[in-house]
C-alpha cells in the first residue's frame, strides 16, 4: 500500500504538483503530521540553511552540517524510533533510530529507504570488528521532481563493523556500502548505552556526507571528536 501511495505522489510530480516534502509525508505515513509543515512555498526547491542568531528552544535537536552549510533541526514528530526533524530554513529529515531514511529540502532527496532484514544499527551492542552484512534499497530524486531525475530501487550492499573510537567509552561504527552507490557512513555511539550522538551519512549522489550531532538527550561525551572532511 505504501509503495502505491509513493508511486502516486511521484507520478504527480510530472505535473509539477509534488515536492520533496510530499514524498516525505507519504514515506512516513500513517504518522500524523502538522499541515503547516507542508505549506506551499514560493522559494527555490532547495531549502535555506543558515539562520544566524536563532535560538533553539526544543528539548531535542540536531546540528546538521552539509559541506559549508549548517543548520539546527528540531524535533517536530515522533513515533517510537521514527522521528521527523526540521530546520527553520526548511531542511527536513526523517530518521529511524540514528539512521536517516528520508530527506527533503536538499538538492537531491532520499524519498524512501527499505531494508532486507534487520538494520544492523538497531543492534550496535552486538557489533564487533568482524563485519556483518546488511542490504537496503533506496529511492532518490532531484528536488525539482523531474521524472527523468528520479531513480527507484537503488540497491546498497553494506558491511557494518564497530570498534573503539579515539575517545574513551565511545564506539565508532563504520558502514561501507557498494552497489548503486559507494560510500562509508560513520556513527559515534556511547559504549555503555550504545546511543549514537554523532554521525556522518550519505544522503544522495553528488552531495557531501551529512554530519549529524545530537544536541539534546542523550548527553554526549565532554570531548569533541574531530570528524574527517
Amino acid at each position: 500500500m505504501r509503495g502505491l501511495l509513493l508511486l502516486s505522489v511521484l507520478l504527480l510530480g510530472a505535473c509539477g504538483n509534488t515536492t520533496g516534502a510530499d514524498v516525505l509525508r507519504v514515506m512516513i505515513w500513517p504518522i500524523p503530521l502538522p499541515e503547516s509543515l507542508f505549506e506551499a512555498s514560493t522559494a527555490v526547491p532547495e531549502a535555506d540553511w543558515d539562520r544566524p542568531g536563532e535560538a533553539v528552544q526544543a528539548e531535542a535537536a540536531l546540528a546538521l552540517t552539509l559541506g559549508s552549510r549548517r543548520g539546527i533541526a528540531t524535533l517536530v514528530q515522533e513515533e517510537g524510533e521514527r522521528r521527523m526533524w526540521r530546520t527553520a530554513g526548511g531542511v527536513v529529515l526523517a530518521t529511524d533510530g540514528p539512521r536517516i531514511v528520508a530527506t527533503a529540502g536538499l538538492r537531491q532527496v532520499v524519498a524512501a529507504t527499505r531494508f532486507d532484514g534487520i538494520d544492523p544499527l538497531t543492534r550496535i551492542g552486538e557489533l564487533s570488528d568482524t563485519p556483518v552484512s546488511g542490504a537496503r534499497v533506496v529511492d532518490v530524486m532531484r528536488s525539482e521532481t523531474d521524472p527523468s531525475r528520479m531513480r527507484f530501487g537503488l540497491r546498497l550492499d553494506c558491511r557494518v563493523s564497530a570498534g573503539p573510537a579515539e575517545v574513551e567509552d565511545t564506539l565508532l561504527v563504520r558502514e561501507t556500502c557498494r552497489g548503486a552507490a559507494s560510500f562509508t557512513n560513520r556513527f559515534w555511539a556511547d559504549a555503555r548505552s550504545f546511543a549514537v550522538f554523532r554521525s556522518e551519512q550519505w544522503v544522495g549522489e553528488g552531495l557531501p556526507p551529512l554530519v549529524v550531532e545530537v544536541l539534546g538527550p542523550p548527553v554526549t561525551p565532554p570531548e569533541i571528536i574531530p570528524l574527517p572532511r
